[in-house]
């Protein structure tokens, strides 16, 4: 059992080493001359313009749902009108940003694992190195970049898509006008509510395309290893996602309040 243990932590100690190599190498061709802007720009597309049918869907009825189910409440004490801000505040401070953030490290740490996955397998990767070209600067700068300014973008249109459906389930059971509703949304928000969760969202963001690179850049060798590292990054920036928020959330209680 101890030797089990030990086997353990030295895995995880290994591992850990890695991602940080993997890190600095990450930073280092990141200020490298010969950025690739049009493989930025075409994973800009694919992970911010693909993803946000998906984000928007699922933050309507998130909206939706959580007015639907907040209304009862306030009712009972007396405190209906307070629905719009509570909305707003639930969804710009935390509900909006977690859950774009699940939402992405789901689809795109999954996909570009599998597809850096499907690349090393394949010997893709290799071929780049060998031909003089730089595959970290190529696959994964671009890609850990348009993550990191994505992300905070689809998670400021889901926030916005959420006030709909909060809107729309408010409607259902009162009537208030679309002007009173969003000035009751915008004022109920301060400095405070929104510089913590954009700040959030930019290390969502790293974390979703550092992740799903480092599993699939470092996949082993065989077809079976795709599926593992697609599956795995989805696990770890999940588990990121919540121990970012987690530190986000307790630094900016001590500093603004």
């Amino acid at each position: 059992m101890a030797e089990q243990a030990l086997s353990g932590w030295k895995k995880w100690l290994e591992g850990s080493g890695d991602q940080v190599i993997f890190l600095k190498g990450f930073f280092r061709n990141m200020f490298r001359g010969g950025f690739e802007w049009s493989e930025f720009v075409r994973q800009c597309y694919e992970i911010g313009y693909k993803s946000f049918t998906l984000v928007g869907v699922t933050a309507f009825i998130m909206g939706l749902v959580l007015a639907l189910q907040l209304r009862p409440t306030l009712v009972s004490f007396g405190a209906e009108s307070m629905l719009p801000r509570t909305l707003a505040i639930s969804i710009i401070r935390e509900i909006g940003p977690v859950i774009t953030a699940l939402i992405c490290a789901g689809k795109i740490a999954s996909g570009i694992g599998a597809e850096l996955g499907s690349m090393k397998v394949t010997e893709q990767i290799d071929a780049m190195d060998v031909s003089g070209a730089n595959p970290m600067q190529y696959l994964v700068v671009t890609r850990i970049l348009a993550t990191t300014f994505m992300v905070p973008l689809l998670t400021l249109l889901g926030d916005v898509i959420g006030l709909a459906g909060g809107f729309l389930a408010i409607n259902i059971n009162g009537k208030v006008t679309l002007m009173l509703y969003y000035s009751k949304c915008i004022d109920s928000i301060g400095f405070s509510d929104l510089l913590p969760a954009f700040i959030k969202t930019i290390f969502f963001g790293f974390v979703i395309g550092f992740i799903g690179c480092y599993k699939g850049y470092n996949s082993n060798k065989g077809t079976e290893s795709v599926g593992i590292s697609a599956n795995s990054a989805v696990v770890a920036a999940s588990l990121w996602i919540f121990v970012i928020d987690a530190i986000v959330v307790q630094v900016s209680n001590i500093i603004i309040y």
